[in-house]
């Protein structure tokens, strides 16, 4: 994987981010989803590096091979506000002050938040599979409490550490066929870490707590995005089913967004590398 890519643990204050980089060109910043690494990426990286981009994949504060504080009472730790600031400073440490930017799942999260927070930093941002976590929350029906239950499963208190770490392999469901062996090695060398679990758990606790307020404080101020955003969904998942078009979601948040559905299943990065690549490409360079 990463083939010609660098690749390095870089120091933010309390935290320690792997990251995978390389290329030439504009920066072009890929936020991985839950429960994946930043290996979910190696289809399409190299794709944007032929693109003429330089690419930057972390693992986020917690997930893969990065670590951060023991989660706190409050999940602040944990928060898309102080991931969004990891990420920054990694681009930082780089030598990327303005860059391009993609999230998926609960990476879109974080890339939404370091959109709306550092607004001077992002030329562009790519939301995929994901909205705000509050327009979620505030559309929550019957069919949604049944398919996203572990939502409300992981914001239970030691519960879910209990149940996914006796037999993480069960719980997480990976193909190594279609992930890419190496990708797959990777995520599962996550997944059956205790430390690891427990972050992502916090990730959805936060999610619940305090993004949830810093969302609606940002709706009641008016904040925007300002930049070029981009909305790409997997047409074999159920984000469309749930909500109808989010393009319509998406445009009481951003002046100037677009997007369209990818045939794939959830995880668009490992099964339709192509068309996700050829979507953020002709995005990022405008």
């Amino acid at each position: 994987m990463f083939e010609g890519f660098e690749e390095k643990s870089v120091q933010v204050e309390e935290a320690s981010i792997l990251t995978r980089y390389g290329g030439e060109g504009p920066p072009v910043l890929l936020l991985h989803g839950h429960p994946r690494t930043s290996a979910t990426w190696h289809r399409v990286a190299p794709l944007l590096v032929e693109r003429g981009f330089t690419v930057v994949c972390p693992d986020l504060r917690g997930y893969g091979r990065s670590r951060g504080p023991a989660p706190t009472p409050d999940h602040s730790g944990h928060s898309k506000r102080t991931v969004a600031n990891d990420m920054v400073a990694v681009m930082r440490s780089l030598g990327h002050d303005r860059f391009a930017l993609a999230g998926h799942d609960r990476g879109g999260a974080v890339a939404f938040r370091l959109a709306l927070n550092h607004q001077d930093a992002v030329s562009r941002v790519a939301l995929l599979d994901c909205l705000p976590i509050s327009e979620h929350l505030s559309r929550i029906t019957v069919k949604f409490a049944t398919q996203w239950w572990h939502w409300f499963f992981f914001a239970q208190p030691g519960t879910p550490e209990r149940v996914i770490n006796a037999d993480p392999d069960s719980w997480y469901h990976g193909d190594p066929e279609s992930m890419g062996r190496e990708n797959y090695d990777e995520f599962r060398e996550a997944t059956r870490n205790p430390d690891v679990v427990r972050a992502m758990l916090e990730d959805y606790r936060a999610g619940l707590t305090v993004d949830l307020r810093d969302e609606e404080a940002d709706r009641a101020a008016g904040v925007r995005l300002r930049c070029p955003a981009l909305a790409l969904w997997s047409l074999r998942d159920d984000l469309e089913d749930l909500y109808g078009d989010p393009l319509e979601i998406w445009r009481d948040w951003a002046g100037d967004v677009r997007g369209h559905g990818i045939d794939s299943g959830h995880h668009m990065a490992e099964e339709a590398p192509d068309a996700l690549a050829a979507a953020l490409g002709d995005f990022f360079h405008g």
